[in-house]
């Protein structure tokens, strides 16, 4: 996959000579980079389009200030930066934050072959071709499953090599992510969004500079230096994402979760997953993700029927 032009087009953007792009991928699997016009917010680099549960298209516009905030929260919870292998679509803001990272430490990213899709031998001959004693990627819990299951000699040994494996996009079951801690590999659980400029919720705690709460209805609110400017071309839509209360700026997701006494987040689900039963309100992704848990379940359902 050439991401020369991706890059060159960041970085243009990041410094100012150039306008915000979107990235995507063109019929052959190659990056198409669309520079777009983004009246009304300064300092746009990316947009990256996401839909919400109405399955309404928003463009997410982000910012330098935003992009280089999460860049350098992430080197800090990584303790370092280096190189970075490129897994994931370009499309997407956890494929577009591999290249910004890579572009504000340095360093020289590489790009897998996916024009066969996600396989397990295309990562590990991407994987051999790094060069840096420091390297991270980022994975979804099922391009993770795949590489674990009933992984090469070449592929488990290259997989131990990066010093942290981003994991997120989907909740990842407790079962892979103990295949990996028996694997030995350093592997982070991510929790965010395009309007966070991707994960700033790491293993459960905000990244530095990053502020979490609870809404009254269970919701997850995420504030902080990370968030993006807003939609473009919807007001009504940015307006309703994101609020200013007490002199901070929150995105309002539609997730809900749970905190711990030591602060750390749990995701119980999308807040329009939510079954009642007997008055109470539960989620029924944490009803799966616990029977999940149970020896002998592989995978679980869960669903709401009339009594």
């Amino acid at each position: 996959m050439n991401i020369e032009p991706a890059l060159k087009a960041l970085a243009a953007a990041l410094h100012g000579e150039g306008p915000a792009v979107e990235l995507s991928a063109g019929p052959d699997g190659e990056p198409v980079v669309t520079p777009v016009e983004t009246p009304g917010f300064e300092d746009a680099v990316a947009v990256v389009r996401t839909s919400g549960s109405t399955g309404t298209p928003k463009a997410t516009v982000l910012t330098v200030d935003a992009l280089a905030a999460s860049s350098m929260a992430t080197a800090f919870a990584l303790k370092g930066e280096g190189q970075w292998l490129l897994a994931l679509p370009l499309q997407y803001v956890a494929g577009v934050q591999v290249l910004v990272r890579s572009l504000f430490a340095g360093t020289r990213p590489w790009a897998m072959d996916l024009s066969e899709g996600f396989t397990a031998n295309a990562f590990t001959a991407a994987a051999l071709e790094l060069t840096d004693n420091i390297r991270f990627t980022s994975l979804v819990p099922t391009q993770l499953q795949r590489l674990l299951a009933d992984p090469s000699a070449d592929t488990l040994a290259v997989l131990r090599r990066f010093n942290g494996i981003l994991l997120g996009g989907a909740p990842a079951s407790a079962e892979l992510l103990e295949s990996a801690r028996d694997a030995g590999l350093r592997v982070v659980t991510t929790y965010g969004a395009a309007e966070t400029c991707g994960g700033c919720v790491y293993d459960g705690y905000p990244l530095e500079g990053v502020a979490l709460r609870l809404a009254e209805d269970g919701r997850i609110h995420l504030g902080g230096a990370t968030l993006a400017a807003g939609y473009l071309d919807a007001p009504s839509l940015t307006a309703e994402a994101f609020v200013e209360e007490d002199g901070n700026r929150w995105y309002r997701t539609n997730d809900l979760g749970a905190l711990d006494a030591d602060g750390r987040l749990t995701v119980l689900g999308r807040a329009d997953d939510v079954i009642i039963t007997g008055g109470v309100k539960v989620s029924a992704a944490h009803v799966q993700a616990e029977l999940e848990k149970s020896d002998g379940v592989t995978a679980a359902f869960v669903a709401g029927v009339t009594s």
